[in-house]
């Protein structure tokens, strides 16, 4: 059997003071403007075409250089083509 007084929550004085919380750090305006995502959206677009064209482009060399049959761009191929100068002898 269970002996002694049955345990109470205590109970604070009447002129006890109660804390209270300091509340959030950092308040939001309820009228605060939105952000408009267009051009994020836009922006991550235009990065991900130019990301696929460059990785297109440097597969097609690699694979071309894999074949064995380089292709050169024009730019290139002018480079190839233009006269070099004679090296000076020793």
């Amino acid at each position: 059997m269970a002996q002694g007084k049955m345990k109470l929550k205590s109970k604070l004085p009447d002129g006890a003071k109660v804390k209270k919380g300091k509340g959030k750090a950092v308040t939001k305006r309820s009228n605060a403007p939105v952000k408009s995502k267009d051009k994020v959206v836009k922006k991550n677009k235009m990065k991900n075409t130019v990301t696929k064209m460059v990785n297109a482009a440097a597969e097609k060399q690699l694979r071309a250089l894999a074949t064995g049959a380089p292709e050169l761009s024009a730019a290139q191929q002018r480079v190839a083509k233009a006269p070099t100068a004679p090296t000076p002898a020793k």
